[in-house]
């Protein structure tokens, strides 16, 4: 697979994001320095991660003239929330295919679709792929991939990448460690920065996070050479484990960053729980999701 024709970007954030120490939870895991690399802090819709890939992903939605984008995700997705307010700033109708049947209650990342002015559609028993398509056929609709992963919008994690290199003096000997999910944030950072360099914590979203970041990165990726952690998929993606909550408490007692169960609370669990090989020196990438936490009324 060839790599993709790049895309100017539609505007939909301020960069670079904040670089800030975490001493106090460096010295917990015995590190000389560990960095929190805010993409938390992105300011569309509540920030996170995937503003970066919606750059890409809503302007191929624009340059295929397209009036709405449809995407798929979890009843807390943290992708669909961002891709209803990137639609709201560009002027898009907005449709999220959502897993399973309606909730009893809307709290979280649902109260903030709806806020956008995004049309809720419940996949029920139905493959989400299916009902996207159905929607996308019915509306002439841009279809943005599940997590806005997609070998363009990769992209914007490069860009993450140069921004590391001219903040983190010696960030070729720093080890990067990041949820991995859809595979889009490894992928791009992993074509910035080097396969040795960063560290994907599996949460369980895709069934071969290996082949997924590698078909993101092309017939010259080595799926064998990426650094993958298994360690905190738990029960399954949707699921609290102890050792997600009590990285979410540590990580609010150590530095006052709050973190999401489902994403940075595993990345950080394996960090503290020790379950991969690192150096001295840890980037860790804070991909969002913030507002999820108030879906999950059981931490």
């Amino acid at each position: 697979m060839t790599r993709p024709p790049m895309i100017d970007p539609v505007d939909l954030g301020t960069w670079p994001t904040p670089l800030e120490e975490a001493p106090r939870l460096a010295a917990r895991l015995g590190l000389a320095q560990l960095w929190f690399k805010r993409d938390d802090l992105l300011g569309l819709g509540g920030g996170g991660n995937k503003i970066r890939k919606l750059r890409y992903t809503c302007a191929q939605a624009l340059a295929s003239g397209a009036a709405t984008v449809v995407t798929s995700g979890a009843p807390q997705s943290n992708h669909a929330r961002l891709t209803a307010a990137a639609a709201a700033r560009l002027g898009l109708a907005c449709v999220l295919v959502l897993g399973g049947r309606p909730v009893p209650e809307r709290r979280g990342n649902l109260v903030l679709d709806e806020l956008a002015g995004a049309e809720i559609v419940w996949a029920g028993d139905s493959p989400l792929e299916a009902v996207v398509a159905a929607e996308a056929e019915k509306r002439s609709a841009y279809v943005i991939p599940f997590g806005g992963s997609s070998p363009v919008s990769i992209q914007g994690y490069v860009e993450c990448g140069r921004e590391l290199r001219a903040q983190v003096p010696g960030v070729g000997d720093v080890d990067v460690v990041v949820a991995l999910g859809s595979g889009g944030t490894m992928a791009g950072l992993v074509r910035e920065l080097g396969p040795a360099r960063v560290i994907g914590v599996d949460c369980g979203a895709v069934p071969d996070p290996r082949a997924t970041v590698a078909g993101l990165l092309g017939d010259d990726a080595d799926p064998a050479a990426l650094r993958i952690d298994g360690s905190q998929v738990g029960a399954g993606y949707s699921t609290l484990t102890e050792a997600v909550r009590a990285a979410l408490t540590t990580t609010a007692r150590d530095e006052g960053v709050f973190l999401d169960p489902t994403y940075t609370g595993r990345a950080m669990a394996a960090l503290l729980e020790g379950t991969f090989t690192h150096g001295d020196r840890v980037v860790f990438l804070h991909s969002g999701g913030l507002p999820g936490l108030f879906g999950h009324p059981q931490i």
